[in-house]
């Protein structure tokens, strides 16, 4: 079988990851990689590809490398507010598409690109981790099959010294980022909520903190869904503390604790019981979203992520900032 000709969008360090682990598959050639100029592409092919035969081809203009390298598939690392237009322009080459997350930084984008796909019949999917690991997946079923009862509520809260260590980068230029920690570190936390609640957004009350810069260094948020599930969640930018996070949710019949950035930890109440451990299996896992996109592709699997989840993050995100900038609740008007 022929290798799935995959080529890089954006050369920055969180793409580093997955050329790294793109390269290791064995169903994928890296075909060429694209930043806004060659000598970036170029560092960034030498540092993780650098034995890689034949060499990617290194890019400034992504019109021109999807016309010369004839990609099957893209993967998709810039910043927030660029992902839809690169996004739109690897589906209408052909190609499917893994997009770093959020996947846009607009609701109305959101389902302009969620179109696209289904009009191409190609894949998007999203590089979140936690719809991928094995602890989120048997999470998500329990809330769909109903073993621990209806679920009520969700309690969240994620921590990054994220002011700091990003200080003079994209991520607090809003025209680039789209917003500030809540669409960076804490978008994890939040698709991991709104992948395992499975609803759209009915309201939302928020309060953002800027601490002086450009964009939410804090923020925290009541999430009421259209299927009645109440969540509470914060998103913490200005902690010195290592990364931490916690989630909780609250069933008629019992609780699951879970790590809501990467699903690396669970601990499950039935009633007044504890299942330790937790009924999880191996087969739960799709390993990395790297993994999963491609075996989406090949049709080993099913896409762990889809441009719906887009589709409702975007809608909750875009009624955060609202809320936190009318001071009252905000509702979609679909």
């Amino acid at each position: 079988m022929a290798k799935i000709r995959l080529a890089m969008i954006g050369c920055g360090g969180n793409s580093s990851g997955h050329a790294r682990r793109m390269n290791a598959n064995p169903d994928v050639q890296i075909v060429g990689a694209c930043d806004v100029n060659t000598d970036i592409a170029n560092g960034y092919i030498d540092r993780n590809v650098p034995d890689l035969s034949p060499r990617p081809s290194a890019f400034d203009n992504i019109s021109e490398m999807l016309k010369e390298t004839t990609p099957d598939a893209v993967l998709i690392s810039t910043p927030h507010t660029l992902h839809f237009e690169h996004g739109m322009q690897a589906l209408e080459a052909g190609c499917h598409v893994l997009m770093e997350k959020p996947m846009v930084t607009s609701s109305k984008d959101a389902y302009t690109l969620a179109e696209k796909v289904e009009e191409t019949g190609l894949v998007l999917t999203i590089g979140y981790n936690t719809p991928c690991s094995p602890n989120f997946y048997y999470t998500r079923e329990v809330v769909r099959n109903g073993e621990l009862g209806k679920l009520e509520l969700v309690i969240g809260y994620i921590t990054q010294g994220w002011k700091g260590g990003t200080t003079g980068t994209w991520r607090q230029d809003p025209k680039l980022s789209g917003g500030g920690q809540a669409y960076d570190s804490g978008a994890h936390l939040l698709n991991s909520l709104c992948w395992t609640v499975e609803s759209k957004v009915a309201e939302v009350y928020a309060y953002t903190d800027n601490h002086d810069r450009d964009v939410d260094i804090n923020s925290s948020m009541n999430v009421k869904f259209e299927n009645g599930v109440l969540a509470a969640m914060a998103v913490s930018g200005n902690c010195p503390s290592p990364g931490g996070t916690h989630m909780a949710l609250v069933f008629e019949n019992g609780r699951i604790e879970i790590d809501g950035w990467g699903g690396g930890w669970i601990r499950v109440w039935k009633g007044g019981e504890a299942l330790d451990p937790p009924p999880i299996t191996d087969d739960m896992s799709a390993g990395t979203p790297d993994d999963n996109f491609i075996d989406t592709i090949l049709g080993r699997a099913e896409p762990r992520t889809s441009p719906m989840n887009g589709i409702i993050q975007s809608e909750l995100m875009d009624l955060i900032y609202e809320s936190a900038e009318t001071g009252v609740p905000a509702r979609p008007q679909r």
